[in-house]
C-alpha cells in the first residue's frame, strides 16, 4: 500500500497526485492510501479527509457513473468550476471577469440517456457503473426531474421489446410540454412485427412520440418545447439544454449582451433557443447545421406571434463559415457551438466590425482557444458567467460578452 496526497483536481474531477497518479472520488489536502497500477491509484482508503467532503445526497453515488463530485460541498464544487474556465484562459495568457456561478437545483434535468438491458426476467434499467459496463439501477436519482425518471418503465418495456441480450439499448427520454419523447438507439432492426409492436407500445405507455435509430415509429402529439414562451416542435434528438432553469440563466445573459443590436445572427441555432426569444427585440438570422432543426425552428417563427423577422439557413459552419461580408450588417452575433468549439467561424467574426458576440460554450478549452482569436483580433472579455446546469458532474458551461475595440468607448446604442 502507497500513501499519498492530493494535490488538486484534473480536468475529469479525479483527485491529482504527485506522479502524476489519478484518484477518483477524492479532494485536494486529502491523504489516501492504495495499490497504484500505472498512474491510477485503486481502492483507495481515505487516511484524512478534506474539511470540503460531504456525505452525498444520492445513495447510489458510490456505484452509479451519473455523478462524479457529489463528495464536495457546493460552493467547493462551484468554485472549481470557475477556476476551470480560468485556466483555461491563463493557458492563453487571458484573464476574465468572473459573474457568480448559476447553479441548477437538483432534480431538475429534464433528459437522460438510460441503459436498458433485456434479462431472462424482464430487463434491467438505469446509469452504467462508475468506470463500468455494468447497469446501475437509480430508483432514488437526485439528479433527474421526477418525469424523466417515470422513463424506467418505458425503457424497460422497450428492451423487452426490441433489445438483443448482448447489447444494452440506449433510451434517451425528454419531457415536453406534451408529454414524454423517446428516442432509441443500439436496437434490434426494425422489420414488420417490430414496428407493430413499437407503434402499440409508444400508445399503450402514453409517450408523445417515439423513434428507433433515427426513424419515428409512431407520434400522438408534437412533442413541445418552449423557449420562454414560444413553443417549438423539435425533431428526434434535438439539442436542448439540460435543464430549463440552466437555459433561463444562458439565455438571460445572451439577452443582456445583444440589447440594443438591431440584427442579430444566431449561429449553431439549433432550434431556436436563442433566436426565437431573440426576435422579440431584434431581427434574426439563425444558422444551424441540421435541416430538421431550422425546419422547427421557421415553423415556430411562424406559429408564434409578435416576433420580428427570423431567417433560416441551414448551412455547416465547421466546412462553410459565415464570411465577413455575410456578417456587416449585424449588430451582435451568438454562437453556441458544440465541444470543440468554432475555430473557423471565429476566424471570420474576427475580421468584422460586429459591436458585440455572445458566445456560449459547453468546453472551456475550445471556448479558450476561440476567445484567444477575438481578443488577438481587438475584441475585450466583457464578462463571464459560469452555468452549472449539470450539476454534481464535471461538465462546464459558460457565456461570455465580447466587445469590439470601437465600441470600447462609445455609450451602448441601437445597431
Amino acid at each position: 500500500m502507497t500513501e499519498i496526497t492530493i494535490k488538486r483536481l484534473g480536468m475529469q474531477g479525479d483527485g491529482v497526485a504527485d506522479g502524476p497518479v489519478y484518484v477518483p472520488l477524492t479532494l485536494p489536502g486529502e491523504i489516501v492510501e492504495g495499490t497504484i497500477e500505472g498512474t491510477v491509484m485503486r481502492d483507495a482508503k481515505i487516511l484524512r479527509p478534506s474539511e470540503r467532503r460531504v456525505a452525498a445526497p444520492c445513495r447510489h453515488f458510490k456505484s452509479c457513473g451519473g455523478c462524479q463530485m457529489q463528495h464536495a460541498d457546493d460552493a467547493f464544487v462551484a468554485d472549481w468550476k470557475v477556476d476551470v474556465v480560468r485556466t483555461a484562459l491563463h493557458a492563453h495568457g487571458l484573464e476574465a471577469g468572473f459573474r457568480r456561478i448559476v447553479t441548477s437545483p437538483a432534480q431538475s434535468r429534464r433528459r437522460a440517456g438510460f441503459a436498458a438491458r433485456r434479462t431472462k426476467k424482464g430487463a434491467m434499467v438505469g446509469f452504467h457503473g462508475r468506470a463500468s459496463e455494468s447497469i446501475i439501477a437509480i430508483p432514488d436519482c437526485k439528479l433527474l426531474d421526477p418525469a424523466v425518471l417515470t422513463g424506467v418503465p418505458v425503457a424497460e418495456a422497450l428492451a423487452v421489446i426490441g433489445a438483443s441480450r448482448k447489447t444494452a439499448l440506449s433510451v434517451m427520454v425528454t419531457t415536453t410540454v406534451s408529454g414524454l419523447d423517446v428516442a432509441v438507439s443500439h436496437g434490434k432492426p426494425l422489420d414488420g412485427p417490430l414496428r407493430q409492436h413499437l407503434a402499440l407500445a409508444c400508445d399503450q405507455l402514453g409517450l408523445v412520440r417515439l423513434s428507433w435509430d433515427g426513424e419515428i415509429i409512431a407520434m400522438r402529439a408534437p412533442p413541445v418545447h418552449s423557449f420562454d414562451g414560444i413553443s417549438v416542435a423539435s425533431p428526434p434528438g434535438a439539442f436542448l439544454q439540460a435543464t430549463a432553469h440552466g437555459e433561463t440563466a444562458l439565455r438571460d445573459a445572451v439577452l443582456e449582451i445583444t440589447k440594443g443590436a438591431r440584427q442579430v445572427i444566431d449561429l449553431f441555432a439549433g432550434c431556436g433557443t436563442f433566436s426565437l426569444p431573440l426576435a422579440r427585440h431584434a431581427e434574426v438570422h439563425a444558422v444551424e447545421g441540421i435541416r430538421d432543426m431550422t425546419d422547427a425552428l421557421d415553423q415556430g417563427w411562424r406559429k408564434a406571434q409578435g416576433l420580428k423577422a427570423v431567417t433560416c439557413e441551414t448551412r455547416d459552419l465547421f466546412r462553410r463559415p459565415l464570411l465577413p461580408d455575410e456578417m456587416a450588417k449585424a449588430g451582435a452575433i451568438v454562437l453556441d457551438p458544440p465541444r470543440a468549439g468554432a475555430e473557423a467561424q471565429v476566424g471570420e467574426i474576427a475580421k468584422t466590425r460586429v459591436a458585440r458576440i455572445a458566445y456560449v460554450s459547453c468546453n472551456p478549452v475550445s471556448f479558450a482557444r476561440d476567445a484567444q482569436t477575438l481578443v488577438n483580433a481587438g475584441f475585450t472579455i466583457d464578462w463571464i458567467q459560469v452555468v452549472d446546469q449539470f450539476r454534481w458532474s464535471t461538465h462546464v458551461e459558460l457565456v461570455a460578452s465580447f466587445t469590439a475595440a470601437h465600441m470600447r468607448d462609445e455609450p451602448r446604442r441601437s445597431t
